[in-house]
């Protein structure tokens, strides 16, 4: 069974309703990245972090995935699908995909302010309990936060990321200006040769030999499925 590696940014969510970051009226711009993005946000203060953070996940389970997200779960049925998102939602989950790397964390997680990435102290909020009061601590006593990548920390998935990427027979991106590194460099990790397929809706700098589908997440996807699914 071939194997397809799957790229997704914010464009892949945007038409389940949730805001982009770096689009105009995105989140950045409504937000301060410097005070709810970063570890010195979270050291100066938490509780408007939390806050932001807990806004952001009661949008999130209003939010359905989109068609794009389920024709990506349907290339299951031909191949073996790692899907990599830059996205912290758990859209593709909700759509059926079986093998989603999170590379910048994941919304409905919240974690250990000492030992981020120490999955005993994890664990996964759902409705009704979605916010993370002031001064909530996690089991080794620390804060709360959210389990997110701030701005200037490590990318800890990015290396099992990278490896996906090289095993790739088909490897397609979907939603992502391809500016955002470390992932952006991902596409670098492929064999040469295989074919590499681009939906965006917008004029994307795409390396040669790129296939560009210049569409939305869900048109783009329909039209990809017809090329390989026949």
């Amino acid at each position: 069974m071939k194997k397809i590696v799957v790229l997704t940014g914010a464009g892949m969510s945007a038409e389940s309703g949730l805001s982009t970051f770096r689009d105009a009226n995105g989140l950045w711009e409504q937000h301060e990245v410097q005070r709810v993005a970063t570890h010195e946000a979270w050291e100066d203060d938490p509780v408007y972090v939390n806050n932001f953070y807990n806004m952001l996940r009661k949008k999130l389970v209003a939010a359905r995935p989109n068609e794009g997200h389920l024709l990506v779960a349907k290339l299951e049925e031909q191949y073996d699908v790692t899907v990599v998102t830059q996205n912290v939602d758990n859209l593709h989950e909700m759509a059926g995909s079986s093998n989603v790397i999170h590379l910048h964390g994941e919304l409905m997680k919240v974690c250990s302010s000492r030992d981020v990435d120490n999955p005993r102290y994890q664990k996964t909020l759902s409705e009704p309990n979605l916010e993370v009061a002031p001064g909530e601590k996690a089991g080794d006593g620390s804060l709360l936060r959210p389990f997110i990548v701030f701005f200037g920390e490590g990318v800890p998935n990015i290396s099992l990321a990278a490896n996906e990427a090289s095993k790739a027979d088909i490897f397609i991106i979907i939603g992502t200006s391809l500016n955002v590194y470390p992932a952006a460099g991902l596409v670098q990790y492929t064999r040469p040769g295989i074919p590499v397929y681009l939906i965006d809706p917008k004029d994307v700098r795409a390396g040669g030999g790129v296939q560009h589908i210049q569409k939305g997440a869900s048109e783009g996807m329909r039209e990809l499925v017809k090329i390989l699914m026949k």
